[in-house]
């Protein structure tokens, strides 16, 4: 079946036939009915099961086409009508939504269940797995004359195939009946839990509400967050000016407003979501933690993260404790001279108190803008979305040789924000794949940045296909006076999320199940932490950094103080990602017999790296949709993991060049076209020639 003409099978959600010559197959956004959902995915399971049924049947001799690549295909309508539900559920959901993700994501745990725990199916994987690996005395590689006369596999062959058996045992494979259907009720209960916790994280965002009536309260605002305000009061039928705890209203209250109580009550807010209130998430959170605990020694793992790790880089939770130890101490050294330099500098200001952290954000960007003579407001006027998503096209242009095309009205969309594009290769004009880009907050959204795939690159439907990839963000949004000018951590932001598409872009594997960002957790933040870099360079900057007025090019100073003060608190900065990361740890590594309350259970793990008051009433666990309601699970460390990794890369570029061809042309064959074909170390090597250097990570932040 050609590109084309394919469509899905599955109605309504199909993909729209545009097979002529100015668009590709695409998803059919203005055609999905959502009360069809679920009825949908239902006849996509009667599908995958009959599949699954006739491989279990199959009388032959197991072989990797007969049962690996029919296990591949068989639940190709499953994945593409999830993965449309779920992105939808983050990116433009509704109550109806909602609603509906507690009747999905039970019916895929169990139709997951029936097939991982199926001892037919699993004989058959084993047989085949027999054939081409050793496994005994916990010996596990791959032979070098398969056994039976069956023929050698190319290595992403034997990758998938390894996969396969070890995510059946991994999967309750080996259990009994008796404890395989403790498993089953294990995963259809956390399957509920996921969604429901991000809910209540969202719907206790949505729920908060700060009017301002009077303008002297909004003394230290800048007047793009004073128009921004007035705007949401508008849309709401309110008098005055309106602030939430939506990142794009919240952050410049928090960083500019004088008004101390104001920032005290919305930081409060902000802390306190989905704690003690109406959509209280302790409960919630503490049962994840129990079943997951359950899962994993049911499985034969001592904790959570015993079992998690084991498929990572760190390998054991031993390894993750390791390497935050060694990261701890430099980083509170200077975590806490850096509180020390922000409360001096507020007393200077006429502070009289302790520093609060309703405070921080207000007084550290003070004490910037004295050291380094400009304000993040500054750069605003230069950082107007539009050009600075032609500035991560020309990079990609540049370093990868991509080219991306605007096809405004070629295909159906799913809110009238997203655009989309399509993506050629420079040199030989071959179609790499579609892009989305999804930028303004909305109720319907989700808080934070992410990257998703609505198709993976890879086989589907019988032919190896292009990936269609979205980003999705909450950047400030135009008004009625200027463009969406953009902070220069959201430039960051969009810089970090583009890396991920890229991956995802990028990818020339054969089997969806290794393409793109399907690899090592913890390898996984490489291709988008890494991308962060050009955003600090003169040279990168001059390709979309123009005044959205003037068209000026960013002046050397204000680019060469913007570099300047990357390091600026990165003592606190690396702080506070290694508390999240010892947090994150900490909830499943430990015996949640042991845990009986969620807040002194946070204190007890946190006290040592806290550089600002505790305050009572707030808590960070109930909100942590990154590892309850996300897949970063004994996996947040992931984020200073691949910073090491990042940093050791943008080395490389920094003595060779930015745009260095042949840096660049490397990193994208080992690295980003390769998927999980390969160990991430394995990787590295042959990009870098050598494994990481750790230590590249504190010089580049200043911590040695």
């Amino acid at each position: 079946m050609s590109q084309n003409n394919f469509e899905n099978t599955i109605n309504p959600l199909k993909f729209s036939s545009l097979n002529t010559s100015k668009a590709k197959p695409a998803i059919a956004f203005d055609k999905i009915d959502q009360n069809e959902f679920l009825t949908t995915l239902k006849e996509a399971v009667v599908i995958a099961k009959a599949n699954i049924e006739k491989i279990r049947q199959d009388q032959s001799p197991a072989t990797f086409a007969n049962t690996i690549m029919a296990l591949e295909s068989a639940s190709e309508d499953v994945d593409f009508v999830s993965g449309i539900f779920f992105n939808q559920l983050s990116a433009n959901t509704n109550e109806f939504l909602q609603a509906l993700a507690k009747e999905f994501a039970p019916i895929l745990s169990e139709f997951a269940s029936d097939v991982s725990l199926d001892q037919k199916i699993f004989a058959r994987v084993q047989a085949v797995h027999k054939n081409y690996f050793v496994t005994e005395k916990n010996n596990h590689e791959a032979l070098t004359t398969p056994l039976n006369g069956q023929p050698p596999l190319n290595n992403e062959k034997l990758k998938i195939l390894e996969k396969y058996y070890i995510d059946f045992v991994r999967n309750g494979a080996l259990l009994d009946e008796g404890k395989k259907n403790q498993l089953r009720q294990i995963d259809v209960e956390l399957s509920k839990l996921g969604p429901q916790f991000s809910e209540n994280v969202l719907k206790a965002t949505n729920e908060f509400q700060m009017v301002l009536t009077d303008e002297k309260e909004l003394d230290g605002l800048p007047p793009s967050a004073r128009e921004a305000a007035a705007q949401a009061a508008k849309e709401k039928n309110l008098t005055g000016w309106l602030f939430t705890l939506h990142a794009p209203s919240y952050l410049p209250f928090m960083t500019y407003s004088t008004n101390r109580a104001a920032r005290e009550k919305l930081w409060r807010a902000f802390g306190s979501r989905a704690f003690n209130d109406k959509f209280d998430n302790q409960e919630t959170l503490k049962k994840i933690v129990q079943l997951r605990h359950e899962r994993a020694q049911l499985l034969g793992y001592k904790t959570h993260a015993h079992f998690t790790l084991e498929r990572r880089m760190a390998e054991t939770p031993e390894k993750v404790f390791q390497f935050l130890d060694q990261m701890k101490a430099p980083a509170v050294k200077k975590g806490k001279k850096d509180m020390d330099e922000v409360q001096a500098f507020a007393r200077e200001m006429g502070l009289t108190t302790a520093l609060m952290p309703w405070d921080f954000a207000f007084y550290s960007e003070k004490l910037k803008e004295n050291l380094f003579k400009f304000s993040s407001e500054d750069l605003r006027p230069y950082f107007q979305l539009e050009k600075v998503i032609d500035g991560v096209f020309e990079h990609a242009r540049r370093l990868y040789g991509l080219e991306f095309k605007k096809a405004s009205g070629m295909y159906p969309v799913y809110h009238p924000d997203v655009q989309a594009f399509e993506v050629y290769d420079q040199h030989d004009k071959s179609f790499v794949g579609l892009f989305y880009a999804d930028f303004f907050p909305r109720e319907s959204k989700t808080g934070g940045a992410w990257m998703t795939n609505y198709l993976e690159q890879g086989l589907f439907k019988g032919d190896v296909r292009r990936p269609h990839v979205a980003i999705v963000c909450n950047f400030t949004k135009p008004t009625a006076t200027q463009p969406s000018l953009l902070t220069h951590d959201e430039v960051l932001t969009l810089f970090h999320e583009f890396g991920h598409a890229l991956h995802s872009l990028l990818s020339k594997v054969e089997h969806r199940t290794l393409s793109g960002t399907n690899v090592y957790w913890d390898f996984v933040e490489l291709p988008s932490q890494v991308m962060e870099n050009w955003a600090y360079e003169k040279e990168s900057l001059d390709l979309f950094a123009h005044h959205y007025q003037t068209g000026e090019t960013i002046p050397k100073e204000l680019a060469q103080k913007v570099k300047d003060s990357a390091i600026f608190l990165s003592g606190y900065m690396a702080v506070r990602q290694l508390t999240f990361g010892y947090l994150d740890m900490a909830w499943h590594s430990t015996d949640p017999a042991k845990i009986k309350d969620v807040a002194s259970f946070e204190e007890e793990y946190t006290r040592e790296l806290r550089v600002l008051p505790k305050i009572e009433g707030t808590n960070s666990s109930c909100s942590f949709s990154h590892i309850f309601a996300g897949g970063y699970s004994a996996g947040y460390y992931s984020y200073k993991w691949a910073e090491v990794l990042d940093a050791d890369t943008f080395d490389l570029f920094s003595q060779k060049g930015l745009f260095d061809k042949d840096s660049a042309m490397s990193f994208k064959e080992n690295i980003l076209s390769k998927g999980g074909t390969d160990h991430p170390m394995a990787l590295y090597k042959k990009f870098r020639g050598r494994e990481p250097d750790p230590t590249a990570l504190l010089r580049r932040e200043g911590l040695i």
